[in-house]
């Protein structure tokens, strides 16, 4: 696998280091940047804080700006719009899943609880991104 910038935005560290671990796991030599809600997240990225990444995973239930105000913004600015979204969130409601979907989020992925779950969970999002090129 081709290594990758990705970003998480989340507010929970453990779920932020979970989901890097798996990425490494998965692609050895990418790199990973966080923020911890969508306020902070949107800076970074504005300001040029962090590269521009390949992937941004984001959570839906943050402070400041959420996950879905996250992504309103920044499917507004051009520079940052082709970026593929996935959601990484706890919520199994289809209506966040239906939501985030028509507000430009290419995958959503329901919070895994094991690390191997987790892994399989991304190797599925990758595949699908590949076979959509």
């Amino acid at each position: 696998m081709n290594s990758n910038k990705y970003y998480i935005v989340d507010d929970d560290a453990e779920d932020r280091d979970l989901l890097m671990e798996a990425l490494y796991s998965i692609d050895s030599g990418s790199q990973c940047f966080t923020a911890k809600n969508g306020e902070e997240g949107l800076q970074k990225l504005a300001e040029d804080l962090i590269p521009l990444p390949d992937f941004i995973f984001l959570d839906l239930n943050m402070p400041r700006l959420n996950g879905k105000q996250f992504l309103i913004e920044i499917k507004k600015i051009k520079r940052f719009s082709h970026i593929p979204v996935v959601i990484y969130t706890t919520s199994s409601d289809p209506k966040d899943r239906e939501e985030t979907k028509q507000l430009g989020a290419l995958y959503y992925i329901t919070k895994p609880y094991g690390f191997d779950e987790i892994c399989n969970a991304l190797l599925s999002v990758f595949y699908l991104k590949k076979a959509a090129v």
